[in-house]
């Protein structure tokens, strides 16, 4: 069971052939703040009991990259310790972005998935649209996001101009390889989580192919109907069962949750 939480914590992170869209490039922050807080539990399900399998928190801070003043947002992700003897997660990303125009300038994934390790070290050029890893150096479209800076760069969006149905598409770097993908705005609806009920905006990321993952718009996104725009709950199969990601707690944000009923 455990060994399907090692893909989960991209599953909050993962947000055709498309060109990025006009809102992921040059939107400007009105969403969130240094010191902000965002923890997660996440819940597997193979056989309908949901299981209690790890969790995950984000943080934001504002820092100093060389001259550039950005956003440094850590993602950290661990399954849960009483199942660490049969499969152990300790997985930690890290995003550094512009904070004029939340466009990413550094990018870092340490990984640790019962006994697999990782370590991705991507540097941007925005000048030359390039992505800069320790296998080379990869032309990248303008706009381009990586998986941390794209969540907190749609929380920017302003979803009222949106039909349902509408794709909102980006381009996005990982794993030395530029994925053109897309959001499927579906509308506003009220979710009960296990922190409370919710007026929140639904959509679907077009996920990529993977061995947990079947790609496509099989998961689908809460996100909070406020100025915040934080994720409440995400949901999606997988290839055994499937898994719930709620939030659990929250601080620091740079406006009130109007949107908890």
């Amino acid at each position: 069971m455990i060994k399907k939480y090692a893909a989960v914590f991209l599953l909050i992170t993962a947000w055709t052939r498309l060109s990025a869209g006009d809102d992921f490039c040059g939107l400007r922050n009105t969403a969130f703040q240094s010191g902000e807080l965002i923890e997660y539990t996440i819940f597997y399900n193979v056989i309908g009991i949901y299981v209690n399998a790890g969790s995950a928190s984000f943080k934001t801070a504002v820092e100093k990259l060389g001259s550039k003043t950005v956003y440094h947002v850590t993602g950290d992700g661990a399954s849960n310790s009483k199942y660490d003897w049969i499969f152990k997660v300790r997985d930690k990303y890290e995003s550094f972005f512009d904070t004029s125009n939340l466009q990413p300038l550094k990018f870092i994934r340490n990984v640790n998935e019962g006994g697999y390790k990782k370590y991705e070290n991507v540097s941007f050029n925005q000048q030359t649209n390039t992505a800069i890893t320790q296998d080379g150096v990869f032309k990248v479209p303008n706009c381009v996001q990586d998986v941390l800076s794209s969540i907190y760069y749609a929380r920017n969006i302003d979803f009222n101009k949106y039909k349902e149905n509408d794709k909102i598409p980006f381009n996005m770097f990982l794993d030395n390889e530029v994925f053109n993908l897309y959001i499927r705005y579906l509308g506003k609806e009220t979710i009960k989580t296990r922190f409370g009920k919710f007026r929140a905006i639904k959509f679907k990321p077009l996920l990529v192919k993977g061995t947990i993952f079947e790609g496509g718009e099989k998961m689908t996104v809460w996100v909070t109907d406020d100025a915040n725009h934080i994720p409440v709950r995400i949901e999606s199969p997988i290839t055994v069962g499937s898994i719930k990601v709620d939030m659990r707690d929250v601080s620091n944000l740079r406006y009130p949750l109007s949107s908890k009923l």
